[in-house]
């Protein structure tokens, strides 16, 4: 999927990843703040609603929720946005249309969207912004590798919150 963004006619851009809604287990795996599962689920949907209105575009870059139980389909009910679902490793609902990969261009700069960084082309040469490795691996996958070109959007990342597109694009010039 190939997008080029103009930004004066289009809503806000956000990317985020590996929510993991529903999973127990991610706080203590993650060091989440969180006591319990529903502090947890409740304040990663707060957070997303608080940022995103309800036009905004969102490109969520896998592991929306876990385990074989998981309703997918209504942790994304819940959710603000005009969300493109990247499928994760964790993604296995069928409610949910997922993409393998967005490739976009915003104010002059190619971004691929990916889950995990090393699904790429090796010939990419623009930015990679992904999830997967959570938080670690901070020396390895930091939220900005200047040299590696890459983004980690893992919500441990990004203080549970989406990140606007704009400020990612600040932080790169």
């Amino acid at each position: 999927m190939w997008q080029e963004l103009n930004n004066r006619k289009t809503p806000k851009t956000y990317v985020i990843s590996d929510l993991h809604l529903g999973h127990t287990n991610i706080i203590k795996y993650c060091n989440r703040p969180f006591d319990n599962i529903k502090e947890m689920n409740d304040t990663l949907v707060r957070n997303w609603n608080n940022i995103i209105a309800p036009n905004d575009i969102v490109y969520f870059l896998g592991d929306l929720a876990y385990g074989r139980n998981s309703d997918a389909g209504y942790w994304a009910s819940k959710l603000n946005g005009n969300i493109t679902f990247i499928r994760g490793n964790h993604d296995t609902s069928r409610d949910i249309e997922f993409v393998d990969h967005v490739i976009l261009k915003a104010s002059g700069i190619r971004f691929y969207l990916v889950h995990d960084p090393r699904n790429i082309p090796q010939d990419w040469d623009g930015w990679i912004i992904h999830g997967h490795h959570h938080n670690s691996h901070p020396e390895e996958y930091p939220f900005m590798n200047t040299e590696m070109k890459t983004i980690n959007v893992s919500v441990e990342m990004t203080g549970y919150e989406p990140v606007a597109l704009t400020d990612i694009i600040d932080n790169i010039r």
